[in-house]
Parts: structure tokens; C-alpha cells; sequence
């Protein structure tokens, strides 16, 4: 199973092309693609060519999912890091 993100195409050159994802920028391919695309608009890649071409508005819906998830990740790393926090604050005043 793949999991592709939307991927923003910042700048071309022949058929490759650089594309950012949450400020991570990568080189990928064209070659695969049927669609013509230009900057600004947004691809699906896998295994570094660009399978896909999106309309801007599923892109920035999907990206909307992705940022949800990664709030609520960090929500939850934040829950599971307070108890191990509490149990160092304790240890440490016992030993004094």
C-alpha cells in the first residue's frame, strides 16, 4: 500500500521537475504524467515520478486531512509524554 501526498510543483525543467511537500523539497520526473502541469500546481508521486496531476481544491482538502492527522499526533505525543514527565518530577524528590 502507497500513501502519496500532494506534492507542489515549484519549478521545471524538461521533463523533471521540483516539487515541495511541508517545506521538503525533492527532484521527480514527469515522464509518466499525460497531464501538462506548471508551477504551482499539485502532483502525486511515487518512487520519484509524478503519477498523477490534481485540482488545486482536492489537493488543499486532502492536505487539510494531512494536517488534522499530524495535530492530532501531536496531541497524542503530548498526552504520552506527560505521565513519564510526572514520574520524573516524583523520583527526583524523593531522592532528596
Amino acid at each position: 500500500m502507497c500513501l502519496a501526498i500532494p506534492s507542489k510543483i515549484i519549478s521545471i525543467e524538461d521533463s523533471k521537475a521540483v516539487i515541495d511537500v511541508y517545506g521538503a523539497q525533492r527532484n521527480i520526473s514527469l515522464m509518466l504524467l499525460q497531464d501538462e502541469v506548471r508551477i504551482g500546481d499539485y502532483v502525486l508521486v511515487h518512487a520519484g515520478f509524478a503519477i498523477q496531476k490534481l485540482q488545486e481544491d482536492v489537493a488543499k482538502e486532502t492536505l487539510g486531512y494531512f494536517n488534522q492527522y499530524l495535530e492530532a499526533l501531536a496531541v497524542e505525543e503530548e498526552r504520552s509524554e506527560q505521565p513519564t514527565q510526572t514520574k520524573t518530577k516524583k523520583r527526583t524528590k524523593k531522592k532528596k
